[in-house]
Formats: C-alpha cells, sequence, structure tokens
C-alpha cells in the first residue's frame, strides 16, 4: 500500500426475471469522486419487491433509488448511521403512505432492502426483509445480515420487516472492519433460496481466481468502478441458481475492495503542513490581501488579528497557528478541523468562517468579526446578575448549541472565554478546534488525540475517562457556565492535575449554589445539581429540559431532594445527633461501670 492510498472498490452484478413474467428485484451502486468518497462513501443497494403487491417492482426501484440519491444530500457532517436513519425513516413513511391510499394489500409499495456502505476502513450494514448480505474473506463465506421472515404453518415463508410495511420501521445495523481482498456480496431469495452457503462458496472460488482477489492497487479501473471478473461472477451465480430450479427473480451484487485508505502518518503531517505556518505578524503588514490592523491574541498556540480587505468595507478576524506547533500534527488537524466545520455552519448564533485565498501559501482562518466581549469580562463586570438575565444568556446558548447538535457536532470546550456576547446582547460561540463531528468518526486517522479536549474545569468527568463524550457532556459544560455566572465560582473542588489523570465519580462534590445566592430559589439549584451531574446518566438528556427546569420548578426533582436521607439533607444535624447518641452510650458506660467495678477491672 502506497502513502497516498484512497478507498478502491469494484464491483459487478446481474438480474434476470427467472420464471416470473417481471423482474421485481432492483439493484444499484455508486462509486463517488475522491472527495464524496471520503465523505460519504462508497454504496451498494438491492431491494425486492414484495411478490404479494402488484406495485413490487415501484417499490424496489423507489426504493434503491430513493435511498441512493437522497443520503448523497445529507449533511457531510453526519455519520452513516444517522444519515441512513433518517432517510430510510422517510421512506419507509413514503411507501406506507402510497400503499395505504390505494386501500388494497395487492397493491402495496412493500420490499426488502439491504445496503453497503463502505467508508474509510469500515463497511455499514443496513438491513430489513430476507434479502442477505455476505462477505468471503480467506476463501470462507459467511452471512452477516439476518431472514427477517415468519414461517407460516404450510411450512411457506413471509416476510416479518420490510419497507414500507408498517408505519414504524427497524432496520439491523452493522459496522465492521474492512480488509483489502474482501468481497461482500448483496443477493435476493431466488438465489440464495435455491442455492446454500456451500454451493455459493464453490461458485466464488471457481470465478474468483486467488490472482485476482489480490489484484494490485495499481491496476487499471475504469471511472464507475464497474468490473467485467465480478460481473461475470455475479452471472455465473445467478445461471446456477436458475439451472437449480430457481422459481423467483434471481439478483446478485459483488463488491471487492482492492485497496483501503492509507494510515501514514507522514503522508498525514505532509497535508497539514502543505501550506506554511505564517510567521508572527505586526500591525501594517499585509498576508494575502488582508492588511493587519491590530494583534487581538498572541500566545503560544495561536494568534489573532484584526485585518482588513481592499473589497470589502468590514473587518475580518484572522487567526493563524503560532510558529511553535509548525511540527504539532495533532494541533494541526484540529486546526483544519476548525476551519471544516466553520465553513460548514449558518446560524446567528455561531462564529462564521470564511474561505481563504485557495492560491495562498499560508495557514490561517478568515473569521467574522464579532464586535462585543467575551462572557467572562462580562462576568468581571457583572459578578452578580440577575437570574432572569442569565436565563436569556443561557438560552442563546443553548440555541447555538441545538445548531450544531442538528449538524451532528458536539463543541467540547464551552467556557466563557469561548462565548462572545455582541452590544446588543446576543450569543456567538467561537473556537471549533475541538469540535467532535459524528461524521469524520467513520474516517480512520492515526492522528489520536493524546489527551481528553477541552477546558479542565469546564470539561466534563467522561472526557477525562478517555471516552469520546455525548451530547450531554455540551450539556455538563453549559450547567458549569451556568452555575460560575450565578455563583462567580465552580460548581467543584476536584482538583484536575495538568496530566489529567482521571478522578473517580465519586470525587465530584457538587457545591450549593445558594452558598453563594442565598437569594436564588432551591429549584434553581437542583436545576443545575442535576445539568452538573458527575455521570452522563444522571444529567438532562436534553436541552429543553435544563431550560424548562431552569425557568419553572421541577416537582421530581423537588421531591427527591425533600425526601433525602438525613445525612444528605443536612449532614450537620445528622453527625451531632450521631455525636450526642455517642456521649448518651459512653455516659451509660461510665455509670454502669461504676455500679459494677468487677467488670470494670475484668
Amino acid at each position: 500500500m502506497t502513502a497516498s492510498a484512497q478507498l478502491r472498490i469494484l464491483y459487478g452484478g446481474h438480474s434476470d426475471k427467472g420464471a416470473k413474467a417481471e423482474n421485481e428485484d432492483a439493484y444499484a451502486a455508486l462509486l463517488p469522486s475522491t472527495g464524496m468518497r471520503t465523505s460519504k462513501g462508497m454504496l451498494a443497494v438491492m431491494a425486492d419487491g414484495a411478490s404479494c403487491s402488484m406495485n413490487a417492482r415501484i417499490a424496489s426501484q423507489t426504493a434503491v433509488l430513493t435511498f441512493i440519491n437522497d443520503y448523497m444530500s445529507t449533511p457531510d457532517t453526519w455519520d452513516v448511521k444517522t444519515s441512513a436513519a433518517r432517510v430510510l425513516s422517510a421512506l419507509n413513511s413514503w411507501l406506507y403512505c402510497q400503499g395505504s391510499l390505494t386501500g388494497a394489500r395487492h397493491n402495496a409499495l412493500v420490499t426488502t432492502f439491504s445496503a453497503l456502505v463502505c467508508k474509510s476502513r469500515s463497511v455499514h450494514l443496513l438491513h430489513c426483509g430476507d434479502s442477505r448480505i455476505w462477505r468471503w474473506r480467506d476463501a470462507q463465506l459467511q452471512q452477516l445480515s439476518d431472514d427477517h421472515c415468519m414461517i407460516r404453518p404450510d411450512g411457506s415463508a413471509a416476510l416479518s420487516r420490510a419497507l414500507g410495511m408498517d408505519t414504524q420501521l427497524k432496520v439491523d445495523y452493522q459496522q465492521r472492519g474492512l480488509r483489502e481482498g474482501d468481497v461482500l456480496l448483496l443477493t435476493t431469495d431466488g438465489v440464495h433460496g435455491t442455492l446454500s452457503a456451500k454451493e455459493l462458496q464453490a461458485l466464488l472460488a471457481q470465478t474468483l481466481s486467488e490472482e485476482d482477489l489480490l489484484e494490485p492497487a495499481a491496476a487499471p479501473i475504469n471511472a464507475e468502478g464497474a468490473d467485467g471478473t465480478l460481473e461475470a461472477c455475479a452471472a455465473a451465480i445467478v445461471a446456477a441458481a436458475l439451472q437449480a430450479g430457481s422459481s423467483d427473480n434471481l439478483s446478485c451484487l459483488l463488491l471487492k475492495v482492492t485497496q483501503l485508505p492509507a494510515e501514514d502518518m507522514d503522508e498525514v503531517h505532509r497535508k497539514l503542513t502543505k501550506r506554511a505556518v505564517p510567521p508572527v505578524l505586526e500591525p501594517g503588514q499585509r498576508i494575502d490581501d488582508y492588511t493587519i490592523v491590530r494583534v487581538l491574541h498572541s500566545g503560544t498556540r495561536s494568534h489573532v488579528y484584526l485585518a482588513s480587505h481592499p473589497r470589502y468595507s468590514k473587518l475580518f478576524v484572522l487567526k493563524a497557528p503560532s510558529p511553535n506547533c509548525a511540527e504539532d500534527p495533532q494541533y494541526l488537524e484540529a486546526f483544519l478541523r476548525e476551519q471544516w466545520v466553520g465553513r460548514r455552519l449558518d446560524h446567528p448564533g455561531l462564529m462564521k468562517i470564511h474561505e481563504s485565498a485557495l492560491d495562498s501559501r499560508f495557514l490561517y482562518h478568515v473569521c467574522e468579526y464579532i464586535e462585543g466581549a467575551s462572557l467572562r469580562q462580562w462576568l468581571y463586570d457583572n459578578p452578580r446578575p440577575d437570574l432572569n438575565i442569565v436565563r436569556g444568556l443561557v438560552k442563546q446558548i443553548a440555541v447555538a448549541l441545538r445548531a450544531l447538535q442538528r449538524m451532528g457536532m458536539q463543541h467540547r470546550d464551552l467556557k466563557p472565554e469561548n462565548i462572545m456576547l455582541t452590544p446588543s446582547g446576543t450569543i456567538k460561540l467561537i473556537d471549533f478546534g475541538t469540535v467532535l463531528v459524528s461524521g469524520l468518526r467513520d474516517n480512520s486517522s492515526l492522528l489520536e488525540e493524546a489527551a481528553a479536549v477541552g477546558t479542565l474545569s469546564y470539561m466534563a468527568p467522561e472526557y477525562l475517562q478517555g471516552e469520546s463524550g455525548e451530547y450531554r457532556s455540551d450539556i455538563f459544560s453549559l450547567g458549569v457556565v451556568t452555575y460560575e455566572c450565578l455563583a462567580g465560582r465552580l460548581p467543584f473542588s476536584v482538583r484536575i492535575h495538568g496530566g489529567r489523570k482521571a478522578p473517580p465519580y465519586s470525587a465530584w462534590h457538587y457545591r450549593s449554589v445558594l452558598e453563594q445566592r442565598a437569594d436564588l430559589p432551591q429549584w434553581v439549584d437542583l436545576c443545575l445539581a442535576r445539568a452538573c451531574a458527575p455521570r452522563p446518566s444522571q444529567r438532562y438528556p436534553a436541552l429543553s429540559e435544563f431550560l424548562h427546569d431552569l425557568d419553572y420548578p421541577n416537582a421530581a426533582l423537588l421531591r427527591a431532594h425533600q425526601q433525602r436521607p438525613l445525612i444528605e439533607k443536612d449532614p450537620v444535624r445528622f453527625w451531632r445527633w450521631v455525636s450526642g447518641l455517642l456521649l448518651c452510650l459512653l455516659v451509660l458506660q461510665s455509670f454502669f461501670l461504676a455500679a459494677h467495678p468487677r467488670l470494670g477491672g475484668l
């Protein structure tokens, strides 16, 4: 494998109507361009329309074409599972609705569905119905999918799960690793209902030689990814099933993995450093068409400048890596990720990152200029803000976080320094260098995060445990920020060392906000305590619930708080009672020993 290797897959298929008058099977494969292949993957889909319906052919063809088109239209920030789930849910609803309009079962739009999405070094399996997904590896054939059918009393099989069959759809999902030389198969029941797994394995072994499987990655490949050898193999399988007496439509689609994306640190590093890190700039100096107006920030990891452009009346903010980080691939990857994320965001509560000059030799971001100050500065100026003002700020932050969530993202570094407050009172989130994009989880990278991300004081405890976190992790950070706005301090006194040795969950002891703000109601403190719960399962599952409890008392939380044992409700009173009881026991023991001196001498 060369350092510049990318995902390369060949495919070939064959379908025959067999003994039926019409072919109700449908299949398709799509190998996108290199860029789309990285973000969306390669697709192979097969569907078999239910024979009991007169619209079986329409159902299968609609399912295959609609899934491919709609999946490719989903945001790049969504992972495969999220994208497929959204598309299949909408597709199932449409098929079911169209079938219901006819009012007759024999006109329903019902079809099996099996799909493969090959992305990076993994294959994602999506399946419902009795079509099958197979893998041939090391000359062994393995069925990867389960048949969703039930056996009638007469011994015949009937579908128990399919697209368009019900309002609720349940699709089997798997993610498996790929190897070079893997052959993936999709078949309809006209094939595997007649040929056994052993017979299929023998046909594969006869048709695809060892040399074919290990074809060098540099072998020629046409633009569509179709391969004559695989098409011949699929045709041979269909012909064998026909000869064996199949009475149904027959379809077979094969994919062969000839090359996987490289996992080469040096190559990744070369790509990251293709553009040079600019030198430290001073006011009046230029970089490309931008003139530096003033320096906004100068640190060991980055430099931020206010800049003007001759073609625009507005100002821009330029952010460049520090020369100290020019040889740090992890930091550079995070820097590029921040640009990738910022260019895809379009929300008033999120900072926009514009595209830099395509012919630039330098690595830097062009960001929108946000007038105002950070929330940190606002807290310095307003050390004891009113609860209603804090509510308004928190709601704006939550709206911005929701926009990230809809794009399949987690901010992971929410803190007052990364929250800008404009003169009009609107909020904007900045700094996307640690944003986790679910769609990028599917792509392999050797540039793994060496340590937990974010700022220690606002970081969810699960990050310190080595977990990637979830949406509730951002809720924790928002809870900490809200607490600090009201109390002027952090809710935990746990010590986290620079080496980021993870303290156990039991070490995180919440300090009541009422200690600093006795004017706040009890239920607000309970709301903050739940938002800042160390364990993710004990936090709010959604931002909307947190916002609701910040506005209105939660009866369940109040009831649970009142029913706590005395040691939790009032530990000082508890230990006073315990101490008093021990004192009484000690006095009784003294009287008893005085009355029985012989026992005291024993």
